[in-house]
């Protein structure tokens, strides 16, 4: 991209980013906390609960809805990818290791929020009319909860900017650096005469791999994530691990750094805040929401499209995919960056820090490992930031001609992340995920007179002996007035 429109871009992007951040910050934190106070701590007093459900849930369900299990790891593909390489890489390189710490904070809290936006997406979930599947998410919670079809619109066109468009171009953007970085691949160009131009033959590649599978729907991705998610993760981990092993006498100083780090604060965070809030504090909330998506509106998505007999399973099985995704994904990368110390290096960005470390641990071929593991990592993502994006434009207009130009622009922007920077695709993340959670947050505040019904009627079912509680709406007559369904 000509160097000149990529920092007028920056600039304008910037400009945003600073006052939005600096509210959302707060606001997103002041949610998670409020949800984990008036659930009773939900994330911590129903957790095995949650991995029960998700265990149980493997059994085949209905034709017209995915299985909890299912829908659990296409909110994984997405979730797990290059925001748990690039995007800890990024956050410990700008905000130093105490960004870790805040990436976690973030998580605890955000369990809470997970489990509201896919309880509601659950209670909200619709048939499509074309095939009687199961729909829904945050566009759909908040048209029929809100009684608001406009507010539905703004952020279902806010999650198709971020998932459709931009979030696509940020995993593509890694997946050519990593090449880039282990294979000189960059330098592969398919030269085009007659106009004048060259085009990247990784991204000509990614384009076509992304085309086959989006073009299959939901369901298609969603067996594709089933076979990705978990082969994507234990091979991850299990580098992990073996790094760790062959350097345990660093881990308590690696905890130690982290811990201290986190509260040390500097006027470089830039904003309102200033000298306020540490740079650690910034970029673990920024990059801990990016990958686990905890309260962005996006994992309900996912969730709705689920058959499942009570609103609460699928909400504890989305909250346990935020706490795989960043306190045993991200928590991998960052431990593997800390012991390798590249982080106190300068010139490498993104995923380039994370191949970086693990060359110093593995030798040269560790960054050859980690651009195969990355391709994994943002080619599930891809498909499962689609899956998200597809369910919205289908909200907005269900018409087989507008899904079909909006693939094609999916792939646009596909091969649009492997020719720009990274510095300007992470920035337009943060800026469409910012405006997106935003929406999302204020809505589930909202919800929360629905959310604390549904939640009492399991508990309820829970204690009267019932292992699996099935939701009836007839029980709830307050409910069956606002929400009108034959689902439940």
């Amino acid at each position: 991209m000509n160097q000149e429109l990529n920092n007028l871009l920056m600039g304008w992007i910037n400009h945003l980013n600073d006052p939005l951040w600096d509210f959302l910050v707060i606001f997103l934190l002041a949610v998670g906390i409020i949800y984990t106070l008036v659930t009773g701590g939900v994330q911590l007093r129903m957790f095995f609960e949650s991995i029960r459900v998700m265990k149980s849930s493997r059994q085949p369900q209905q034709e017209q809805g995915l299985t909890a299990f299912q829908a659990f790891v296409t909110g994984l593909a997405s979730r797990v990818g290059v925001g748990n390489i690039g995007g800890v890489a990024i956050a410990i390189a700008i905000g130093g290791p105490g960004a870790v710490f805040w990436m976690w904070v973030t998580a605890i809290v955000g369990m809470s929020s997970a489990f509201v936006e896919s309880s509601l997406a659950q209670l909200f979930k619709i048939r499509d009319p074309h095939n009687q599947r199961f729909r829904g998410g945050p566009a759909y919670y908040i048209t029929l909860g809100l009684k608001s079809k406009t507010f539905g619109i703004v952020f279902a066109l806010s999650l198709i900017l971020a998932y459709g468009f931009v979030f696509n171009s940020v995993q593509a953007n890694a997946m050519a650096s990593a090449s880039s970085h282990a294979w000189s691949w960059d330098q592969y160009q398919l030269h085009l005469p007659f106009v004048g131009m060259s085009l990247s033959w990784v991204g000509l590649a990614l384009v076509v791999l992304t085309g086959i599978a989006i073009f299959g729907g939901i369901h298609r991705i969603a067996k594709l994530a089933e076979v990705f998610v978990p082969v994507k993760a234990g091979l991850y981990l299990a580098v992990t691990l073996y790094i760790i092993a062959i350097n345990y006498d660093q881990v308590p100083h690696i905890f130690g750094l982290i811990f201290t780090k986190a509260f040390q604060f500097d006027a470089a965070a830039g904003g309102f805040f200033g000298s306020m809030v540490s740079m650690a504090l910034m970029q673990g909330v920024k990059r801990g929401l990016f990958s686990n998506e905890a309260g962005m509106g996006s994992a309900p998505n996912a969730a709705a499209a689920s058959d499942v007999s009570h609103p609460v399973n699928q909400g504890l099985v989305q909250m346990l995919g935020v706490f795989v995704d960043t306190f045993v994904i991200c928590t991998c990368t960052a431990m593997i960056i800390l012991i390798s110390g590249a982080y106190t290096e300068t010139g490498y960005v993104g995923v380039e820090l994370t191949q970086r470390a693990l060359e110093r641990q593995l030798g040269p071929w560790g960054g050859d490992l980690l651009a195969i593991l990355l391709f994994l990592f943002c080619y599930s993502s891809i498909l499962g930031n689609y899956a998200y994006a597809e369910s919205n434009v289908q909200f907005i207009k269900n018409s087989p001609k507008v899904m079909f130009v909006f693939r094609l622009l999916v792939l646009f922007m596909v091969y649009f992340g492997t020719v720009t920077s990274v510095p300007l695709v992470w920035n337009m993340a943060d800026l469409s995920m910012g405006i997106m959670a935003t929406l999302n947050l204020a809505a589930i505040l909202l919800l929360m007179p629905f959310l604390l019904i549904i939640l009492k009627d399991y508990r309820k079912q829970q204690k009267a002996g019932i292992e699996n509680p099935i939701f009836k709406l007839d029980d709830h007559p307050e409910l069956k007035k606002k929400i009108k369904t034959d689902i439940w």
